[in-house]
């Protein structure tokens, strides 16, 4: 491919230094960095400013509710710590719930301390997009063995060559990675020359920023790059850079450092990094300070993002009429009791504490009915008289819930009254109020889901597109989908389909099902806005939305 070699002094472009995010908690380390709206299963730890919690016993008195984030502003919240974006990630999938849009990912090549992070770090910044993996090809260095330990100690062991990297592993996460896939990340300890136990769990890229000496060296690797750029500096201020950096981060001495540069580094460079500056589009020479080759390059992202936007909710609307219920949904009993709960919950003029009051009792038995849908084997107890039971025994590891925030955290109560000890994840999705589309904001799973059942929990599902993103969030993270189990007080038509034609194997569980869904997406007759009638907010009057989940 012809290269592009960008170059210029120009002071017109005010791209600011890119801001370099700490430590942060369990999500990021220096090798593995990213600039999101809560793409990972921890990512806003210690940000309660940013997406608070809804409390199981909401408070009686009455509170305003916030919108989904307006384009007119800036969708990023700055700490003292890191920038944080605000905005949601679309939907990156079709009607059919499979994913339609591939992550675009930007590969990032030159030799050591050549600038790619800054390089890297000025890209997202300049992007101005939420959701953005910086990916290093430093968390891939393969594990040494003793004698290679010795030889790293003494500074023989060659870290630039080839071998010194885990390429298998390597395209194994990014192919992952850009399928929109849930993936862990080693993280390397330069210090003790081996990975940590803990890795890093990365999920939800828009954009990937993939960065290493040696990017461009593995054909593989070269496939799943939808942009090559090739860093190129001075091989002077590339050694000063080095010496700056193991000697304050990586904790190595002055003369190991030109040992190793000499030894190692200079040669493998010459051999192996500088020949692939032919697979690049792109040369950036001098590196963060090439304002004209950054903003070409962001240029050209914008671009590429724009050709891979999709509308979903209007699809949906369209979709499915007429057709009959799918086999899949199981609507409890409209009972005497079912029906007079529904009456008081459905009545306008009900007032917060019986809105309140009922629904828990509705959730209760909603989830008892769903609990019977659960796989069960046969197990043999003795009794405290000696006798033999033949009873049963969930037949799995264990129960998981996930509520759709905010109004689907209303649940959680229920289910933990019945469900002893059972772990709870949330996942944040809003309209966007410029799009109409539903976007993930933040999500925070449990760890290791993939022999879980899950109990997914919306209060209402009209058009079911916030359900449709949250059980495509949970196939992500390798859910089965014949584990997931979707449950609602009230559903529309439309949104059962919706759901059961995308993943027909997920069980769809509610009390009841109305047959339309107005102009606003809203269920007609239905039960109002759930979230607001059971928090005690009060809707903008020029605010619509389709599910109830999809407000917060």
């Amino acid at each position: 491919m012809e290269t592009a070699s960008c170059s210029s002094s120009s002071s017109d472009s005010t791209v600011k230094p890119a801001e370099q995010p700490p430590d942060e908690g369990v999500e990021a380390d220096k090798s593995m960095l990213r600039s999101d709206s809560g793409s990972g299963d921890d990512s806003l730890d210690g940000l309660p400013n940013c997406a608070p919690r809804c409390p199981l016993t909401p408070s009686l008195s009455p509170r305003k509710r916030t919108t989904s984030q307006s384009r007119s502003e800036p969708p990023l919240l700055r700490t003292h710590k890191r920038t944080i974006y605000t905005a949601g990630r679309p939907p990156w999938y079709n009607v059919t719930g499979t994913t339609f849009k591939e992550a675009f990912v930007i590969g990032l090549c030159g030799g050591s301390a050549s600038g790619k992070t800054t390089v890297a770090n000025k890209i997202i910044e300049a992007l101005d997009v939420p959701w953005v993996v910086l990916l290093s090809m430093d968390s891939f260095y393969k594990v040494l063995n003793k004698e290679e330990q010795e030889l790293a100690a003494k500074n023989e062991y060659n870290f630039d060559h080839p071998d010194a990297f885990d390429f298998e592993l390597l395209v194994t996460v990014l192919r992952k990675l850009k399928k929109g896939k849930s993936i862990k990340v080693p993280v390397y300890d330069f210090t003790s020359h081996g990975r940590r136990k803990e890795w890093k769990t990365v999920y939800g890229a828009n954009v990937v920023i993939f960065e290493g000496i040696l990017a461009f060296a593995n054909k593989e690797l070269l496939k799943l790059l939808d942009m090559k750029v090739f860093v190129d500096t001075d091989s002077d201020i590339r050694l000063i850079r080095r010496l700056k950096r193991d000697i304050s981060l990586r904790g190595r001495d002055i003369s190991g450092i030109i040992k190793q540069y000499n030894k190692f580094v200079k040669p493998a460079f010459e051999q192996y990094i500088e020949p692939t500056v032919q697979s690049a589009d792109i040369v950036v020479p001098r590196g963060g300070e090439n304002f004209v080759a950054l903003d070409l390059i962001v240029q050209h992202v914008h671009s590429q993002l724009e050709k891979r936007e999709i509308t979903v909710r209007s699809a949906l609307a369209s979709a499915h009429q007429g057709q009959p219920l799918p086999t899949t949904l199981s609507v409890m009993e409209s009972t005497p009791q079912v029906r007079g709960m529904h009456t008081i919950i459905r009545n306008k003029e009900t007032n917060r504490d019986e809105f309140i009051f009922y629904s828990k009792r509705l959730m209760r038995l909603l989830i008892e009915h769903a609990l019977s849908f659960l796989p069960l084997k046969p197990v043999s107890v003795e009794t405290p008289q000696g006798g033999t039971y033949e009873g049963k025994r969930l037949s799995g590891k264990r129960i998981t819930g996930v509520s759709i925030l905010r109004a689907g955290e209303t649940m959680e109560q229920a289910l933990m009254a019945v469900c002893k000890d059972i772990r709870l994840g949330k996942i944040l999705i809003q309209t966007n109020h410029d799009t109409g589309e539903p976007e993930l904001h933040y999500l925070r799973l449990p760890k290791d889901l993939t022999e879980d059942y899950v109990i997914l929990m919306d209060s209402t599902v009209s058009t079911g597109a916030a359900a449709l993103m949250a059980v495509r969030v949970l196939l992500d993270h390798d859910v089965a989908e014949d584990k997931i189990f979707l449950l609602s007080l009230l559903m529309a038509e439309m949104g059962v389909h919706s759901v059961a034609y995308a993943f027909p194997k997920v069980r769809i569980i509610t009390t009841a099902v109305d047959k339309e869904v107005n102009d606003q997406f809203h269920i007609i007759p239905g039960i109002g806005n759930f979230g607001d009638r059971y928090f005690g907010t009060d809707a903008p009057s020029d605010w619509c939305e389709s599910d109830d989940g999809m407000d917060f």
